[in-house]
C-alpha cells in the first residue's frame, strides 16, 4: 500500500513539474514573440504611406482580449479603437513624412455607420491637404464602400465585387420553439414599440414594430446614400442597385467590370499592381520585394505619435451593453463608469466632462447609477455634454439625460424610451418528463419567482407594477431634462427607436455634431482655450496580462488569420457567423442580464456583434452554432 502511495505521489510531482515547465516555456515563447513583433513594427520606414489594415471591427472602445481565446489560438485579436484610427489619419494630413494613406479593406471588420462617417471625414481632410488616399479590396460591403467612397482612388481586384445591399434583414422569433419545449415566457413591459421581447412572444414582428423598423432603416439608408453621393459623385450607386443583374449582363457577367462601369471603382488590379502603384507615390520598401511600397502600420504610427494628455476636458466612454457592477472595457459596468466619473471629479485640472455614448442600453439600475454620477458632477459645477455615437438608446439615452447638451449624428440610433422584463418558467417543460413540484408558503410571495412550479398571479402583478414604476421614472427624467411634459415624452417614447434626424426634430437631442463638436462645446462652457480645450480620455484600466498577450498579435499574424471575403458567397458566410454571434449574444443577455432592462435589442443589428471567445466556440454556444451550421 505504501509503495502505491509513493508511486502516486511521484506521479503527481512529475505532473506538477511538467506543468510548471510548460508554463515557463509558454511565457518565454510569448515574450520572444512580443519583442519580435515590436522590433518588426519599430523597423517600419520613417516616411511612406500610412497603411491602414482595417481587418478587425472599428469600435468606440475595444473589448478586453480574452486570455483563454488568445492562448487557445481561437482568434480574439481585438478591435480597432475609432479615435485611434481618426487620430492617425488626422496626424497624417499634416505629417510631411506621410505621402499617402492606404486603406487595405480586404476582410474589413466593419463598424457602425456613424463611425464610418467619422473616418470618412478624416480622410477628406487628408485629401484637402493634397495627399492621395488609396483604397483597395476584393469585396466591398456597405461599411467598406462608405470608407472607400472618400478615397481619391478606389481599386478592386479583377475577381472582386462591390456588394452593397443596404441595411435590414431578418430576425429570429423563438415562440414556436418555446411553445414546443413547454417554456413559459413571462413578459413585463411598457411601451407600444418595445419590441425587444417580441422574439419570445410572437412568430413575427408586430405591425407597430414593423412601422418603426421600416422608418429607421429608411432613414439610415438615406443617410448612407447621401454620404456616398457627396464623397463620390461619379458613383452610380442607385443605378447599380436598381438593376444589378442587368448591369452584370451588360458587363459580360464580370462583377468587377460591372462595378467599374457604374463608376463605383476607379481601377481594377491585383495586390501586386496596387502595391507598385502606391510605391510610385510613397516610395518603395527598403526591405521588401521589388514593387512593395514603404508602409507604416497603424500601430507603429500611433506609438510614434502618442495621444495628448494636456487637455482639461475629460471624456468618459459608455460603450456596449450597460450592466450592473464592474465590467471590463467594451462593456459599460454601472459601477465602473461611475468610478471613472468619480476619478474625473477628483482631478482638479479637469474643468468639463464629455460622455461619449455608444450603447443600446441594458440594466435600468446600472443606467441610473451612471446618471447619478453625472448629475453629481454637474451639481458640482462641471459642464457635462453628451456625444452620441452609432447607438445611444434605452439605457444609453437614460444616462444622457444628466447633461447640459446632447450632440448626435443624423445616423445615430436613439430613443427607445421604454422598459421591459422577461422571466422564463419551466413547469410545463418539467411536467413533460414527469417532474412536478409542490410546497407550502408563509405568504403569497414566498418562493417567488417560482420558475419550477409556476409564477404566481401576485408576483405577476408586482413585477408589472415595478416595470411601470421604472418607466414612469424614465419618463420623468426625460421630461425634466428636455423641458417637456411627461405626456409628450410618453407620446414619443413608448419604446420607439428614432434615427438622429427625427430625434432632433422631436427635441430628444440638441445639435448635430461629432465628438469634436461636443468637446468644443464643453470647453466653451468651461471657458477653456488652446491646449486646455483639448480632450483627455479617462479609459478603464486594462488587464496587463491581456495587454501582454496582444503584443505578439502582429499585423502580419492578423492578416494571416482573417477570412478575406473575395466574393459574394464568402462574404455571406462571414455575415452568417456574425449574425449567429449576435443572436447568441442577445439570448445570453436575456438569460444572464438584469431582470428589468432599459434595453434596445433591435438596435444591436446596427452595431458590431461581439466576437465569440474560444470558450464559447468550444462550449454550449459553439454546439448551438454548429447545430445551426454557423460554425
Amino acid at each position: 500500500m505504501m509503495s502505491l502511495v509513493k508511486t502516486a505521489w511521484k506521479l503527481l510531482v512529475a505532473v506538477k513539474d511538467a506543468l510548471v515547465l510548460l508554463l515557463l516555456i509558454l511565457f518565454f515563447t510569448l515574450l520572444y514573440a512580443g519583442l519580435k513583433a515590436a522590433r518588426t513594427q519599430d523597423g517600419a520606414p520613417s516616411s511612406g504611406a500610412l497603411h491602414l489594415v482595417l481587418d478587425r471591427p472599428v469600435v468606440e472602445q475595444p473589448s478586453e482580449i480574452d486570455r483563454y481565446t488568445m492562448v487557445a489560438g481561437g482568434g480574439g485579436l481585438g478591435e480597432y479603437r475609432l479615435r485611434d484610427v481618426v487620430r492617425a489619419i488626422d496626424r497624417a494630413a499634416d505629417d510631411k513624412a506621410i505621402k499617402a494613406v492606404v486603406l487595405d479593406l480586404d476582410g474589413f471588420g466593419g463598424g457602425g455607420q456613424v463611425a464610418m462617417q467619422r473616418i470618412g471625414t478624416a480622410l477628406d481632410r487628408v485629401r484637402a491637404a493634397g495627399k492621395p488616399v488609396l483604397a483597395r479590396a476584393s469585396y466591398y460591403d456597405d461599411a467598406g464602400y462608405m470608407l472607400a467612397a472618400h478615397a481619391s482612388e478606389v481599386w478592386l481586384d479583377p475577381l472582386g465585387m462591390v456588394g452593397v445591399t443596404g441595411p435590414g434583414g431578418s430576425g429570429l422569433y423563438f415562440k414556436g420553439l418555446i411553445d414546443r419545449l413547454g417554456v413559459k415566457a413571462h413578459v413585463y413591459r411598457v411601451g407600444t414599440f418595445k419590441s425587444a421581447i417580441e422574439p419570445f412572444t410572437q412568430t413575427e414582428q408586430s405591425p407597430e414594430a414593423r412601422t418603426a423598423n421600416e422608418a429607421l432603416v429608411e432613414a439610415i439608408w438615406s443617410d448612407w446614400l447621401d454620404n456616398v453621393a457627396k464623397a463620390r459623385p461619379a458613383a452610380k450607386v442607385r443605378d447599380y442597385l436598381a438593376d444589378p443583374i442587368g448591369l452584370l449582363r451588360s458587363s459580360g457577367g464580370d462583377t468587377a467590370k460591372a462595378a467599374l462601369a457604374a463608376g463605383l471603382v476607379d481601377k481594377l488590379g491585383d495586390p501586386a499592381a496596387f502595391a507598385k502603384h502606391v510605391a510610385g507615390i510613397a516610395g518603395e520598401s527598403a526591405n521588401g520585394a521589388d514593387g512593395d511600397y514603404a508602409a507604416i502600420p497603424l500601430s507603429t504610427y500611433l506609438r510614434r505619435h502618442g495621444e495628448s494628455t494636456s487637455g482639461q476636458v475629460a471624456v468618459v466612454t459608455v460603450a456596449g451593453e450597460i450592466v450592473d457592477g464592474e465590467a471590463s472595457a467594451g462593456t459599460a459596468g454601472g459601477t465602473s463608469i461611475a468610478n471613472l466619473i468619480g476619478d474625473v471629479m477628483e482631478d482638479d485640472s479637469i474643468k468639463a466632462l464629455v460622455l461619449r455614448v455608444d450603447s443600446p442600453g441594458g440594466s435600468a439600475a446600472a443606467s441610473e447609477e451612471i446618471r447619478l454620477a453625472l448629475a453629481d458632477a454637474r451639481g458640482r459645477g462641471l459642464p457635462v455634454v453628451v456625444s452620441m455615437g452609432n447607438v445611444a438608446a434605452s439605457g444609453g439615452y437614460w444616462v444622457s439625460t444628466a447633461s447640459d447638451m446632447i450632440f448626435a449624428e443624423p445616423a445615430t440610433i436613439t430613443g427607445s424610451i421604454g422598459v421591459f422584463g422577461i422571466l422564463p418558467s419551466f413547469e410545463e417543460s418539467l411536467a413533460k418528463i414527469g417532474i412536478t413540484s409542490d410546497g407550502v408558503k408563509a405568504t403569497p410571495l414566498s418562493g417567488e419567482p417560482d420558475i419550477i412550479g409556476g409564477v404566481s398571479p401576485q408576483f405577476h402583478q408586482l413585477a408589472q407594477a415595478s416595470v411601470e414604476d421604472i418607466y414612469s421614472k424614465f419618463i420623468g427624467l426625460v421630461a425634466d431634462a428636455r423641458k417637456m411634459t411627461p405626456q409628450r415624452v410618453d407620446e414619443i417614447g413608448q419604446g420607439r427607436v428614432w434615427a438622429g434626424g427625427m430625434a432632433h426634430q422631436l427635441k430628444l437631442v440638441d445639435r448635430f455634431g461629432g465628438i469634436e463638436d461636443a468637446v468644443a462645446e464643453a470647453a466653451k462652457r468651461a471657458e477653456l482655450s488652446g491646449d486646455a480645450a483639448a480632450p483627455r480620455y479617462f479609459d478603464p484600466e486594462r488587464d496587463p496580462v491581456s495587454q501582454f498577450l496582444g503584443m505578439f498579435a502582429s499585423e502580419d499574424a492578423r492578416i494571416a488569420e482573417r477570412g478575406v471575403s473575395r466574393d459574394l458567397l464568402s462574404h455571406a458566410a462571414r455575415q452568417q457567423r456574425m449574425t449567429a454571434a449576435r443572436v447568441i449574444s442577445d439570448l445570453r443577455g436575456l438569460i444572464e442580464g438584469a431582470s428589468i432592462r432599459a434595453d434596445c435589442l433591435e438596435c444591436r443589428a446596427f452595431m458590431q456583434a461581439d466576437p465569440l471567445t474560444a470558450r464559447e466556440q468550444a462550449g454550449w454556444v459553439g454546439a448551438m452554432l454548429r447545430w445551426t451550421g454557423a460554425l
